[in-house]
């Protein structure tokens, strides 16, 4: 881990400013910076702290749905009655997602930015090839050891696996990314490989993400989230799937289906063949 400066924003306009610094990250849990700091992956110039800036940890569930600040800790999310009882497939993911302390660190807007945890990614000083952290060196996972690897949405450059939890529910109930002037949907947000998988996320240099929004829907509040893992406790998916159903009057006949599946492709992935 290398040296570097740290700054701490007081507010949104001082985190964007900051942001757009060459070499800047931001930090708010920490529970990903460090991981990737120590492995050689992340080398930060700045570190802009950004755990105090007030009002984005804010959690706010109506009838048009939910709005969750980007620094809403984890366990909030996943422990707040209106999101258990409106969104449940989101408290699931939050919960089969990591342990009590690591959600009570992490954020949601941390979480969604997290990275790939492709064995060959992670080990700069054994894997110089990779094309996410040096564009155009090769991608030593192509030829290697594949079995956590993508099956959708992989290009000839990369074939890593986004890891989420939490992300896979929100595209298959069409939440939104706030960042500040301007919003996203999730699922736009996270982008193909292509030739350019160095850029993950539909967010530009000076933008910082500051909540979250999914709206209510029927099918949404008859969900659930399943998970794949290698072990009982907690682990990355090795396949997952957020699924939410509404029916006809009937109850029989499906007016609505959302599927998403997770662990088995580059970006959270929307199984719209499925619906």
């Amino acid at each position: 881990m290398r040296d570097f400066s740290y700054l701490r924003a007081n507010s949104v306009d001082a985190a964007r400013q900051a942001a757009a610094l060459p070499g800047a990250m931001l930090l708010a849990g920490g529970t990903t910076l460090v991981d990737l700091a120590k492995c050689g992956v992340a080398e930060p110039d700045t570190v802009v702290d950004i755990t105090h800036l007030k009002g984005l940890d804010r959690i706010t569930v109506d009838d048009r749905g939910a709005m969750i600040g980007a620094l809403a800790k984890m366990s909030s999310v996943a422990d707040h009655a209106a999101i258990k009882s409106r969104f449940p497939t989101v408290s699931e993911a939050l919960w089969l997602a990591a342990s009590a302390q690591l959600r009570n660190m992490a954020t949601i807007g941390g979480n969604l930015m997290q990275r790939t945890r492709c064995p060959y990614f992670r080990d700069p000083a054994n894997f110089p090839a990779c094309n996410k952290r040096t564009p155009g060196s090769g991608c030593s996972a192509i030829g290697g050891v594949t079995r956590g690897h993508a099956v959708l949405g992989t290009s000839e450059t990369c074939i890593a696996t986004y890891p989420g939890d939490l992300a896979t529910a929100l595209v298959a109930f069409d939440a939104t990314v706030y960042l500040g002037n301007r919003q996203v949907a999730v699922d736009d947000f996270f982008l193909l490989p292509g030739a350019t998988p160095d850029r993950e996320h539909a967010i530009a240099p000076g933008e910082v993400i500051t909540a979250i929004s999914i709206p209510a829907s029927p099918a949404a509040q008859r969900s659930t989230y399943l998970k794949i893992r290698d072990r009982q406790s907690y682990e990355f998916a090795a396949a997952s799937a957020a699924v939410g159903i509404e029916f006809e009057a009937d109850g029989r006949t499906i007016k609505d289906l959302r599927v998403a599946l997770g662990g088995v492709a580059t970006k959270p992935w929307r199984a719209r063949a499925v619906e």
